[in-house]
């Protein structure tokens, strides 16, 4: 029986039957008293067409584990109308091959027939897992739609036979997997099944009746060798609260395999006596098609026991397929000389005159090391120019001198990185405007709108190249800076850089367990219980003759040649932590109390004693020397503890280096090589090896010819000639002949030899997340190290390179404040209302505001000028690299142990108006980053707001290289609209002296012995009223009133004239008239 369904609005009801396919009768109810003729009782279909389902289940991958042994024992279930049939069982596989077709007979499908060809019905595909003991477990499910064939259509391409297609699994909302198969839907005409394209293939007789999938359907097979590389087995857990000890590993494809050897005791050696075994396999010829690969580890206990330890799944075997060179890619006809340019010279770049050959061309790379700096080449000093720093002897300089050089270039590559994809962004937008631009109705109008974009791209251009020359200058600069070699910092561990180290060894992690639903909390990491390493490599048979007659070649080896030995090997590790960043806080103020804990295999190292307190990025600048016997104890540890003075430490992070993968790879990674050869100084080489003994030795594994050393600088590897230095300079200058220099450029281009080459790791600082299990998949801050690995059966190597944190050096600053000017004034007087000011200024250094100093006070000055000849005295220590002064100090009093700040190194000077009953007033400031400050005015009129408004435009100083500087500063505060403005003017002078230097010529602060200052010469007036009533009205008379005074006197002479005239007018006048 089908049943139809329907839900909707009771307004709706006569739409009831409109998703219905068409061709039915409704077979209505009678009507009787009170009952309605909705909906019909059934309906009957008079369209129905009989079809022939064909299912092609060829195989799926990567199921999802339903078992505890973290397999499967999986079928399929197909669901088709009304019928349904399953797959046969395939025991304990995540990745099973069915190869069969299910044949669904007779299905009758109601509707018209163009209908059914353009929206068959869907097929359900459920895969479970057998179990034996209960019913099937769900897997997962997917869907289908088939191609449908018609009984007018021919039966050939392009749409039949189908195609092989990969269906995702779903297990809710989690993908479980992916099938391989195809679905056709045959409709049977008149005829009957006689129409319908025969079934190819007899049936499997060790099968039974189980049909395969037919020959047009299935992929076309090719004979396929597969070689392993047992390697070993690392870290695996106990199964069954038992240990392993005796493991062995079994690899299976496409129903055919091959079996390792036994590991007799896995706790001495994990690894595998017989390193390479093959098997023949019949595998598609698209590499697609391909069925995975699958890793098993059983453990061989007693009374014949075989117990699974954990499996893995190899999904693709692409990466895994051997394909031969391509010996024709760039075929230089001519062979010419490549000019490597090692000095930085703008705007060439080293990387893009480096090109690669192949093996076919002999190609001559000349290396042009730069000279020493020469002493006739000296800088020119204008007027108003900056004094440039005298370039550092070898001496002062030390590993972090190098460290912090390379932490710039890292910034500078950033940076140009964030710049090239501002600019990309730009064109992109450039580009979709002009094609906006271009769709235009009139051509006039495009014409004008075209000129307008020339113009404005000249506008443009010519930006860009001001840019550009700007760029050049500063590299210039750069480049005439006195040059540090430098080591390569990756902002990322070593392995993402490098591809994990699996040029030739690959690690598997074997799981174990059943995998998690979205309610449950088992994760892939605590699945794994050990990885499997070893390699693959496939390849169709017969193998290319020009590998097998290829001189050395050992058929026991296969196409792994030249590997190294397994045995156990001791080996010397050096592991050096620069730094950490980004911490976690661990503790209730914010901060933590880091330090340094280092393991591997049964040694553990706790650097506990030297814990850093209250970092959160601590330098702790540490090596750590441990012997190790690989392959027992290679995996590396490095973790961050946080000192607790009660209770147990907490971990803040940890980081997990697999040491042994470094150490065989084919790149290198046991010493970084350097970017110079140096004997003495601070780049001194570190590896026991010289660069010549390193590239004879990898001509030797690489069966490359070479090296030959010739005369003029030149050395000949493969049909590469390279040319460079030969001169040597020993600690007392003498110079010697040597071909270090050749070699080590022939190393630090070894990708470019034939064959052989790969790219060596340099010299470096790798970047570590670290993680805690605790938190997981949470950063808890990043390491900055790296680690260096000495076989012991080689000559010892020298002693660790001195990476402990710079100690700061002590320095004295002496600021004199000689005079201001213009200073707002801020008082009335009480008698005259005169405006006035109390002046007086104080320093101090960032920092340090508990120790802030202050001048006397300059009283009453009623021009804002102030008279002080008064020094400080700054003692502090500084850490010249970092540009930072070092200040250690307890948080509180309760606190256990002094905290170290690194704080910007700036002195601040502040103008203020002492009063005396009140607190005194603020009137002004100036901050100077003693690293880059503008140059001071030489005269009071000179000096403006500019100095602080537009400080990044003007030239700046500073006084770690000057040590010396003396000129006038603006005072500046926010008026009532938050906008700065000028409140004053300083002389100041700042000089800079080492602790040494300032022990030898001492100073006395204020205008105190040694070196006293003169007393300011200051005006009568800056004296207190009382004191000298007198000379402070003789002062207001003579300057302030003396030219009001002389005016009234003035008029009143008139005034008394002008009476004495109008009192003896009338007499005099009279008289006159009189005759008197």
């Amino acid at each position: 029986m089908e049943l139809y369904l329907w839900l909707g609005l009771n307004k709706q009801r006569k739409d009831f039957l409109s998703g219905l396919p068409n061709g039915f009768e409704e077979n209505k109810a009678v009507k009787g008293p009170g009952l309605q003729s909705f909906p019909p009782i059934s309906l009957t279909y008079i369209m129905k067409q009989e079809f022939q389902l064909r299912v092609h289940m060829y195989q799926a991958r990567s199921l999802f584990a339903a078992d505890n042994s973290g397999l499967s024992d999986p079928f399929a279930r197909v669901f088709f109308s009304t019928h349904s049939q399953c797959t046969e069982v395939l025991n304990e596989t995540l990745c099973p091959t069915w190869d069969q077709l299910l044949v669904f007979d007779n299905v009758e499908l109601f509707g018209e027939a163009c209908e059914l060809r353009d929206d068959p019905p869907i097929i359900v595909i459920e895969i479970y897992d057998q179990d034996t003991p209960g019913k099937a477990e769900f897997i997962g499910r997917t869907f289908a739609k088939p191609i449908t064939k018609m009984s007018d259509e021919h039966y050939g391409p392009p749409r039949f036979p189908p195609q092989l297609e990969y269906y995702q699994i779903y297990r809710g909302n989690n993908i479980a997997g992916d099938l391989l198969a195809a679905f056709e839907l045959l409709q049977i005409g008149a005829a009957g099944k006689a129409d319908l394209p025969p079934i190819d293939g007899p049936t499997d007789s060790e099968r039974g009746p189980i049909l395969p999938v037919p020959m047009g359907i299935r992929p076309v097979l090719s004979k396929y060798r597969i070689e392993v590389l047992f390697w070993g087995l690392r870290d695996l857990k106990r199964v069954n609260l038992a240990q392993v000890d005796r493991p062995r590993v079994d690899i299976e494809c496409a129903g055919k395999g091959v079996q390792s050897a036994l590991i007799q005791n896995y706790k001495k050696n994990p690894n595998f006596s017989t390193l390479v075994k093959w098997f023949e396999v019949d595998l598609p010829e698209n590499e697609l098609l391909h069925p995975p690969l699958n890793i098993r580890v059983v453990d061989c206990r007693a009374f014949g026991r075989y117990t699974l330890v954990g499996s893995h799944a190899v999904g693709s075997l692409r990466k895994f397929i051997y394909r031969p060179p391509d010996k024709t890619a760039n075929n230089w006809s001519t062979a010419g000389e490549i000019i490597v340019n090692m000095e930085p010279e703008p705007p060439i770049k080293k990387m893009e005159t480096c090109v690669k050959l192949d093996s076919t061309s002999d190609a001559v790379v000349k290396v042009d090391v730069p000279e020493e700096d020469k002493k006739e080449k000296k800088k020119k000093k204008k007027k108003g120019e900056e004094i440039e720093e005298e370039e550092p002897d070898d001496s002062m300089l030390d590993w972090w001198s190098k460290y912090f050089a390379s932490i710039e270039t890292l910034k500078e590559q950033l940076r140009a990185q964030e710049a090239a994809a501002a600019e990309a962004e730009e064109k992109e937008d450039m580009e979709i405007a002009a094609e906006g631009t271009e769709i235009k109705p009139h051509e006039s109008h495009v014409k004008g709108s075209k000129g307008k974009e020339k113009s404005k791209d000249k506008g443009k251009s010519s930006k860009e190249d001001k840019k550009k020359k700007q760029q050049q200058g500063d590299m210039l600069e750069k480049s005439n800076k006195h040059k540090i070699d430098e080591l390569h910092v990756y902002n990322k561990e070593l392995e993402q850089e490098c591809g994990n180290f699996e040029d030739w060894l690959h690690a598997f992690n074997l799981y174990r367990g059943k995998i998690g639903d979205d309610d449950d909390n088992v994760t892939d990491e605590e699945r794994i219980v050990g990885r499997y390493k070893g390699s693959l490599c496939v390849y169709k048979v017969p193998l290319p003759e020009d590998v097998t007659k290829e001189v050395g070649f050992d058929p026991n080896f296969g196409m792994f040649q030249g590997i190294p030995n397994n045995d156990p090997i001791n080996v010397l590790v050096r592991v050096y932590v620069v730094r950490a960043t980004d911490l976690h806080p661990a503790d209730i103020n914010g901060k933590a109390d880091p330090y340094v804990v280092i393991k591997l295999g049964k040694t553990e190292i706790k650097d506990k004693e030297n814990y850093i307190s209250k970092q959160l990025n601590p330098i702790f600048g540490k090596s750590f020397d441990i012997e190790a016997t690989f392959p027992m104890e290679s995996m590396l540890t490095v973790s961050v503890f946080d000192w607790d003075l009660v209770g147990s430490d907490d971990l803040i992070g940890e980081t997990k280096i697999d040491l042994e993968n470094r150490f065989y790879s084919k790149q290198r990674a046991t010493c970084g090589i350097a970017q110079t050869y140096s004997i003495h100084g601070y780049n001194t080489w570190r590896d026991p090896m010289k660069p010549t003994q390193i590239l004879t030795k990898l001509c030797k594994e690489g069966k490359v010819d070479g090296p030959h050393f010739g005369p003029g600088g030149r050395v000949k590897v493969a049909n590469r000639v390279f040319l460079g230095p030969t001169e040597l300079e020993d600690e007392n200058g003498l110079k010697k002949q040597t071909d270090e220099h050749l070699a080590l450029i022939a190393l630090q281009h070894w990708e470019d030899i034939p064959r052989a080459g790969c790219k060596l790791i340099p010299e470096h600082v790798e970047t570590r997340p670290l993680l805690n299990p605790d938190k997981p998949g949470i950063e808890q801050g990043r390491v900055e190290m790296w680690v260096d690995m000495f076989p012991t059966d080689m000559p010892a190597p020298g002693p660790a390179v001195d990476i402990s944190p710079r100690k700061p050096k002590k320095y004295e600053l002496r600021v004199i404040i000689w005079n201001t000017d213009e200073v707002i004034l801020e008082d009335d007087d009480y008698f005259t209302g005169e405006k006035s000011s109390d002046i007086f200024v104080r320093g101090w250094l960032k920092g340090q505001q508990e120790d802030k100093q202050d001048t006397d006070v300059h009283y009453h000055s009623l021009t804002g000028e102030g008279n002080f000849n008064w020094r400080y005295i700054f003692p502090f220590d500084y850490l010249l690299a970092e540009e930072k002064i070092v200040i250690s100090k307890k948080e509180s009093m309760f606190s256990w142990d002094e905290t170290e700040y690194k704080i910007p190194a700036r002195l601040t000077l502040q103008v203020w108006d002492a009063d005396h009953f009140s607190a005194d007033d603020f009137l002004g400031a100036i901050e100077l980053d003693l690293n880059r400050f503008p140059r001071g005015a030489k005269t009071a009129k000179q000096c403006s707001i500019d100095m602080v408004l537009n400080e990044q435009e003007l030239p700046t100083i500073s006084i770690f290289k000057q040590k010396r500087v003396k000129g006038w500063w603006p005072f500046v505060a926010q008026n009532e609209n938050d906008e700065m403005e000028l409140t004053g003017k300083v002389e100041a002078e700042l000089q800079l002296l080492t602790a040494e230097e300032a022990e030898k010529s001492p100073a006395g602060l204020a205008r105190n012995e040694p070196e006293p200052l003169e007393k300011p010469n200051r005006p009568d007036t800056s004296y207190i009223w009382f004191l000298s009533p007198l000379k402070s009205i003789k002062y207001l008379v003579c300057t302030r009133y003396k030219w009001l005074i002389i005016k009234i006197v003035l008029a009143l002479l008139l005034l008394a004239m002008l009476g004495l005239f109008l009192y003896s007018m009338p007499g005099y006048m009279v008289k006159k008239l009189l005759g008197a």
